[in-house]
């Protein structure tokens, strides 16, 4: 009923992506289990690049990006507006550099990423009141730093989502839109990054870009020379 290639894009998106099991059991991880944020994959992938180990990370909303981050960067503070989500995540989540916070209303939500008068090298705005988040994350993003803006997309039937994506453009960072899959989803969405002007992450790796989940290029030659075989008559 279908082609081998169309099986073989279904085999990746099963092992290589652990697709159908985030689907299944509702959770963002990999296949060997590590967390992974509710960003599109390619955005996860180009923000895997680089080396987080000396900066300073906060989101607007908890989540296994909160974990994903813990484990890359010096520091990460997390807030939360759910006393339920809060919970949870406080007893799922061990990392002694990870800061869960619990902000209910508004107004201390908001202006979170303001209370402890520092800047930060990466901000993710994936909770409530994003239009207003973004006001306060622009004056809290360090030299060289990015905003993080996920399901931007929904900046074509959203008020709230056309405000967060103008004070970041008006801001003068630089948009760079992610479209594809995510963990969890059946359905494509897009995570925009936006960067400053003097975006100066430090890679992980010699060069980029490195090869992504699936990629014929993370094969060895023989693997390759194997998988060309098979498909081409």
């Amino acid at each position: 009923m279908y082609s081998e290639k169309f099986l073989k894009f279904i085999e990746i998106w099963q092992t290589e992506f652990a697709q159908e099991a985030s689907i299944d059991k509702k959770i963002c991880r990999d296949k060997d289990g590590r967390p992974l944020p509710w960003y599109t994959y390619p955005a996860t992938e180009y923000l895997s690049q680089f080396d987080y180990q000396n900066k300073k990370i906060f989101e607007f909303g908890c989540g296994y990006s909160s974990s994903f981050w813990a484990e890359r960067a010096q520091s990460v503070v997390s807030i939360e507006n759910d006393p339920r989500w809060y919970d949870k995540w406080q007893k799922e989540f061990r990392y002694a550099n990870l800061d869960l916070r619990l902000r209910e209303d508004n107004e201390s939500y908001e202006n979170a990423v303001l209370e402890d008068a520092g800047l930060y090298d990466v901000i993710a705005v994936d909770g409530r009141r994003r239009a207003q988040c973004c006001q306060t994350a622009v004056r809290s993003l360090a030299p060289g730093g990015m905003i993080i803006l996920d399901d931007s997309d929904r900046v074509n039937t959203s008020a709230d989502y056309v405000n967060a994506v103008k004070t970041l453009r008006d801001a003068d960072l630089i948009q760079i839109d992610f479209y594809g899959f995510c963990p969890m989803n059946c359905y494509a969405k897009t995570t925009s990054l936006f960067i400053r002007r003097d975006f100066n992450l430090p890679a992980r790796h010699p060069v980029q870009p490195i090869c992504g989940r699936g990629s014929l290029w993370s094969m060895n030659r023989r693997r390759r020379k194997e998988f060309f075989k098979k498909f081409e008559k």
